[in-house]
């Protein structure tokens, strides 16, 4: 009778010790605050309701409620380079608006570093490149963050900001659609998709596809852009960036096109060091003043 009852409750107990089919997502700080500027680990949702994005916050000193600034960082079609890709913290950039009152929220997107996950951003091959599509998910995982901040009782509720680099700057062009009352300006740096074409300095993929979505973007835009791209960019040059903007323009949108100085030996990472932020203040600032 006691080996009958074993084998009966043999079941159960491998119900019970298994681990569950769908662990639950957390949405939240995910560690202690700490320096510099209060920073904080964060989970925030993205496009795979499974997979929690990691997310970095930086804040004044106070209760707020703060503007909110969100930074999109570049990426890479190479899957390799992704997945070892450090978690982005544009130190000086998140300085630069910690200083003027902002909390600065840097998420990692779907496909990259220890947030994992199926790279959702992927344009495909160089020839047949869908730049559009491309941009429209990079924008998505953009306002999911940014949503999720704007629900915190230290995060104010309108007048948000969003910082794009490459083709983090890409997707903020496609977010420019948005309302005007929850973001009130985005600026871009060095924006696009297919640059460095197979490794090479100056070569894009299907230029004259990204020229169509830039100018598909501004057909819908409602968010005042402004652009900046270095003069030693090598992925973007000034002279292809400004027929994206010219494009952007085009097709309705309001852009600010800023072409600035060389910074360092590769003008396309200028935001991520501080003589690149410093090259950009002035421009910066000016971006930080505009209404929709």
């Amino acid at each position: 009778m006691r080996l009958f009852n074993i084998f009966a409750l043999l079941p159960l107990l491998a119900l019970l010790t298994a681990p569950p089919l769908c662990a639950q997502v957390t949405f939240a700080a995910s560690g202690e605050e700490g320096e510099p500027f209060r920073r904080q680990e964060w989970r925030v949702p993205s496009p795979d309701t499974d997979i929690a994005a990691h997310a970095l916050l930086f804040r004044p000193f106070g209760a707020g409620p703060f503007r909110l600034a969100v930074i999109a960082h570049a990426s890479t079609q190479n899957g390799l380079r992704r997945a070892q890709m450090p978690q982005p913290e544009y130190r000086a950039l998140t300085a630069f608006l910690v200083a003027r009152g902002f909390a600065v929220l840097v998420p990692e997107r779907l496909g990259h570093g220890a947030t994992g996950g199926r790279y959702v951003e992927d344009q495909g091959g160089c020839d047949e490149a869908d730049y559009a599509r491309a941009g429209r998910a990079t924008a998505e995982e953009i306002s999911l963050a940014l949503d999720h901040l704007r629900k915190q009782d230290f995060i104010r509720k309108d007048a948000a900001i969003v910082i794009g680099h490459s083709a983090g700057g890409w997707g903020a062009l496609a977010l420019a659609n948005a309302e005007p009352k929850t973001i009130s300006a985005i600026t871009v740096i060095a924006p696009g998709r297919g640059g460095h074409a197979n490794d090479e300095p100056n070569r894009i993929c299907a230029p004259h596809a990204l020229l169509a979505a830039a100018a598909e973007f501004g057909k819908a835009a409602r968010i005042p852009v402004t652009w900046l791209v270095a003069s030693n960019d090598s992925y973007f040059p000034p002279v292809f960036s400004k027929s994206l903007a010219d494009a952007f323009r085009g097709g309705g949108g309001k852009v600010d096109f800023r072409a600035l100085p060389g910074v360092g030996s590769e003008g396309h990472w200028m935001i991520e060091t501080e003589a690149g932020v410093k090259a950009a203040g002035s421009e910066l600032e000016r971006a930080l003043k505009k209404k929709p």
